[in-house]
This record gives structure tokens, sequence and C-alpha cells, in this order.
């Protein structure tokens, strides 16, 4: 491909609009004591998507960059941006690591092997949200933002997280699997290759 960079930068750019869409107008809030709020969304789900089309970091910066949106204009989150922006890159770091690094998924022409690196990508990725973003967001809360019902929040917090997990893992993966035949066929798959 020939504006491989523009390509992807635009593609990033979709992405984080995305992922700012689907984690704020398709997420089900849950008001929690203190004035705080969790929520059950697919945002994760486009972090991780966006792993696997366009590698770790991109996708990464697409995620972290419309859920951090997403944080900034909605009051009760706000104050989470810099949290949500770090975790959600990371999340795509992982993700695309496991999947372009480790797996290879790009030079791979077995589906069987290709939906098992796109899953354990996705677990991957996840994995670290479900243990870091309740535990950061522990932290965060009691000792930046002074909150004294971190300790209520942080069960209900593990809960919505591990939730959004297990949906956005079934999501990324039936997506990505569904999308990787239209993407092989265009050739956007042999120039995640090169720069995987």
């Amino acid at each position: 491909m020939k504006n491989e960079k523009v390509w992807k930068i635009a593609m990033t750019g979709v992405f984080a609009a995305l992922s700012y869409v689907v984690f704020t107008f398709l997420q089900v809030k849950i008001m929690l004591p203190g004035g705080d709020a969790t929520s059950i969304h697919l945002g994760n789900a486009v972090c991780v998507l966006g792993a696997l089309i366009l590698g770790g970091v991109y996708g990464g910066i697409g995620g972290a960059i419309g859920m951090t949106i997403g944080d900034l204009l909605d009051p009760i989150y706000i104050v989470y941006a810099p949290k949500t922006f770090i975790l959600k890159f990371c999340i795509g770091l992982i993700a695309g690591l496991i999947a372009h690094r480790i797996g290879k998924i790009d030079e791979q022409k077995d589906s069987k092997v290709i939906f098992k690196w796109a899953l354990l990508a996705a677990i991957g990725g996840l994995l670290f949200n479900v243990i870091f973003d309740p535990l950061i967001g522990y932290f965060y809360k009691l000792l930046i933002l002074g909150k004294p019902a971190a300790e209520l929040t942080l069960t209900w917090n593990i809960a919505a997280t591990s939730i959004n997990a297990v949906i956005s893992t079934i999501a990324s993966v039936a997506v990505y699997m569904a999308l990787r035949p239209a993407l092989k066929k265009s050739g956007l798959l042999s120039a995640q290759k090169k720069t995987a």
C-alpha cells in the first residue's frame, strides 16, 4: 500500500470516533455512592479491534483518544480522563503485541490459528484492564481525588470491568474475523505486516 502511514492515521481517527460513539451512546451507566458511576459498554472492544487491524500503537491511540474524549464530555467521568487515556492505550498495546508480534496474525493463513491469536490478544489486553482499571481507579480516587467512597465503588468497578471484558472480547474477535477477509482482499493486511 502506497500511503500506508496516511491510511493508518486516518483509521486511527476512525477508531477514535467509533470508540467515542460506542462508549458514549451505547453504555449502561450505573450510578454509585458519592456521585460516582461505572458503566457497561463496548468501548474496549473498539480499542481491541483497532489493535487487531492497525497494530498496538495505532489501535491503542485510537481507542484511548475516543474514550478520553468521552470522559472529557461527561461531567461524571471528566476527572478520570487521564487514567482512561493510559489504560486504553495499554489495552491496545498489549492486544497488538500478542496478535502481531507473538501470533503474527497477518502472516497466518489458517483461520483457526488466526482466531486463536485474535482471541488471546483480546483476552490479554482486556485482562490487563480487568486488573489495572479497578486497581488504578481505586488509588486514583483515594489519593488524587480524595474520595472516601473509593472502597465502596471498588467492587462495582471490578464487576463492571469484568462484564465489559467478556462482552468486548466476544465482540472484537467476532468483528475482526468477519472483517478479515475484506481486509485481506483489499491488501491492507500485507501493509500491516511491514509495520507491526
